[in-house]
């Protein structure tokens, strides 16, 4: 194993710790490490990502579910379209993308310039929600009846999902809100049941990879051990630090990713 190889797996216990911290937002660090550190084309990094994300999702949703923070109801209401959405992605329209859009000038726009550059993107709203977010109350009482908007649900996660089947981020950041506004859920149960979603879609999306790549099962089965490793370290370190703070200082790591991602594709 050589430095760049450890390096990355340092990477994916990052990636798990930070998701066991704050709940959320390790899975946008995991496509730029497949990248960037270790090399891997954008594409099928984005698939890898799906399935380090659910997997290690999985996990943190399982530790929600024994606390009784998962509404099932709302996961398959929310789940079902994104299901659908992010596999036909997966399987039609990531593979379809030309190798170059367009030019400009003398700059061509690739199909993997247009995915990290869509993946920035992402980061970027991902760190405004983390930097800007005001934490409000969120003992509401857990019996509340829950007013379902079944358009609005349904037409968030067939967006979502297109974006995870674009960039193999879990969403969560968008996924949360949604279940917050829309399906009034409280915060805890929000991010329990946002855990079961991205876990559910993006294993979906990358069976919908599977069609289409050649998946090196020994490295990726070793990314996500160290990530599953990472989750578990960082849902107890979560017990001794504020996640609050952890989540804003994460977000602007995120924003400074974010322009790094932006320079490299397009500046250098």
């Amino acid at each position: 194993m050589d430095t760049i190889e450890i390096l990355g797996y340092i990477g994916a216990l990052l990636v798990g710790v930070i998701l066991g911290l704050i709940g959320g937002g390790g899975s946008i660090l995991t496509v730029p490490i497949l990248v960037y550190i270790l090399g891997i084309n954008p594409i099928i990094a984005t698939g890898y990502s799906l399935f380090v994300v659910g997997i290690t999702s999985i996990i943190g949703a399982f530790q929600n579910f024994r606390k009784g923070l998962i509404d099932f109801k709302t996961a398959v209401i929310f789940a079902t379209p994104a299901l659908i959405a992010v596999y036909l992605t997966r399987l039609f329209i990531v593979p379809k993308i030309p190798e170059v859009l367009f030019k400009v000038n003398n700059f061509e726009v690739t199909n993997n310039v247009f995915i990290m550059m869509l993946f920035a993107i992402i980061m970027l709203l991902a760190s405004f929600s983390m930097i800007i977010s005001k934490k409000k109350d969120v003992d509401i009482i857990e019996n509340k009846h829950i007013n379902y908007n079944y358009p609005l649900i349904a037409i968030e996660g067939i967006v979502v999902g297109v974006l995870t089947g674009l960039v193999g981020a879990g969403g969560g950041f968008l996924i949360i809100p949604a279940l917050v506004l829309l399906a009034k859920l409280p915060m805890k149960r929000a991010v329990g049941t946002s855990l079961l979603i991205i876990a559910i879609k993006s294993l979906i999306g990358f069976l919908g990879d599977l069609q289409n790549i050649t998946v090196d099962w020994s490295f990726l089965i070793t990314f996500t051990t160290f990530s599953i490793v990472g989750i578990i370290i960082g849902v107890y370190a979560s017990k001794l630090v504020s996640d609050k703070r952890l989540k804003k200082w994460f977000g602007y790591f995120t924003l400074i990713m974010a322009f790094y991602i932006i320079y490299k594709e397009v500046l250098s």
